[in-house]
């Protein structure tokens, strides 16, 4: 995995990115922003799962690691909506 962003994607960050607001039970992808200090674990990068709630400004999401369901606690900015529960 990279450690730098490409020429094209350097730059300001959007503030849309850190306030935005997601729902519990959207399906989220967890996407490393590189610009962005963050303490994910590695396995967790580009894995999907579910918001369970709220933490601060952070979000629980619900991820299956093999057989086992694990909650991480991720800032908004390092997640993109896939579908949301209507």
């Amino acid at each position: 995995m990279a450690k730098r962003k490409s020429v094209r994607e350097r730059g300001k960050i959007r503030f849309s990115e850190y306030f935005k607001t997601l729902n519990e039970g959207d399906r989220v992808a967890i996407v490393k922003e590189k610009s962005v200090a963050n303490n994910l674990p590695k396995r967790v990068q580009g894995r999907t799962g579910i918001v369970a709630g709220k933490r601060g400004n952070s979000y629980i999401i619900k991820v299956k690691d093999l057989n086992k369901e694990k909650e991480f606690i991720v800032g908004p900015i390092h997640l993109k909506i896939i579908g949301s529960k209507k």
